[in-house]
């Protein structure tokens, strides 16, 4: 039975992606093309609602069987908005998707989160993505992520590094990833720090790229992350999101970090590694940000210049603190969002 796997989302995603089509290899299942498979698996992303709808609409004009996992299963009940799917499942739930499709079981769920590395695997040539953990320690009052992958669960240092030792043999350039890599370990009683001074000291011709981490798990180990950046394995980019330039706005967030917080590790981190490329989140029109909130956010755009800039407009996410607060209107975000995106082309 040949089966097609469509990705939406971040890197964990994609590399989620990457152990469903080893794992339904493994079972006699053939990887194929999406205009020749006999079944879609429809790996989904609800961390913006624009995604969330890119991926229904791809669902439902579907006319082959389909299997839905990712985030959007634990976000909301996609059953009223894909009717037509065969079966569900979750993140928690992968290494089971075989038998669920030779069973035909609708449903395909769990609270456990499973292990990742070192299992069947379809890798993408170009660079390989190894999760170091899934979940998070934050409680953002906009994030529904957290509905779907939980609390901070970090893998082993010894189950990261034997993959990292395999996947070295075939691919120059590893990114690192998680929900956020800067809170890793500090449920296993270690750290972002320690596993790093263990991945560049294995032998090899690789470079590895640190995926994004949040401010207040920076901040405690800055001038360590700084001594790890100059060492010439590690890819010069930062991935620091700082979603707003307001403190007020941030405390409503649920942010645990300060704009001088954010803008210190900036200057530390250009101050010691000239080369290096910082690339931050931002959200616009969060429900509480007024025009005053949306100028600091300006002002400490304008101040840090970042070289790469993703900015989101706000929508509201279901079950989130903030989808129970009065909206912006529409035209209001999207003309802000016009101002940042032409400031910053």
């Amino acid at each position: 039975m040949k089966v097609y796997v469509k990705t939406f989302g971040c890197n964990l995603n994609k590399r989620d992606s990457e152990n469903i089509a080893g794992i339904l290899k493994e079972n006699g299942f053939e990887i194929s093309e999406e205009e020749n498979a006999d079944i879609i698996i429809v790996n989904s992303c609800g961390v913006k609602s624009k995604t969330q709808n890119r991926v229904v609409s791809y669902i439902n004009k579907q006319t082959k069987p389909v299997y839905v996992g990712g985030c959007l299963p634990d976000m909301l009940d996609l059953k009223s908005l894909t009717p037509n799917v065969k079966g569900y499942f979750n993140t928690n739930t992968i290494k089971k998707l075989a038998n669920q499709i030779k069973d035909s079981l609708l449903e395909n769920f769990s609270i456990k989160k499973e292990n990742r590395l070192n299992i069947p695997i379809v890798r993408n040539k170009d660079i390989a993505i190894i999760p170091i953990s899934q979940g998070c320690l934050g409680n953002c009052s906009y994030c529904s992520v957290k509905f779907a992958r939980g609390s901070l669960k970090s893998y082993e240092e010894k189950d990261i590094l034997n993959e990292i030792k395999e996947v070295i043999k075939t691919h120059k350039t590893i990114l690192l990833t998680s929900q956020d890599t800067g809170c890793y370990g500090l449920d296993i009683n270690t750290n972002l720090i320690n596993l790093l001074k263990k991945v560049i000291g294995i032998k090899g011709n690789f470079k590895v790229k640190l995926g994004m981490a949040n401010p207040e798990h920076i901040l405690p180990m800055l001038k360590e992350l700084i001594e790890i950046y100059k060492d010439e394995k590690i890819i010069k980019i930062l991935h620091i999101p700082v979603q707003s330039g307001s403190n007020k706005v941030l405390k409503e967030m649920g942010r645990k970090y300060t704009t001088e917080q954010f803008k210190k590790i900036v200057k530390e981190f250009r101050k010691n590694i000239p080369e290096i490329h910082i690339l931050t989140d931002i959200i616009v029109g969060y429900p509480t940000e007024s025009t005053k909130d949306f100028q600091a956010t300006l002002d400490l755009l304008k101040e840090i210049k970042p070289e790469v800039l993703n900015t989101s407009r706000f929508a509201s996410r279901p079950k989130t603190e903030a989808s129970k607060l009065k909206q912006l209107k529409s035209q209001v975000v999207k003309e802000r969002s016009r101002i940042i995106h032409n400031d910053h082309q």
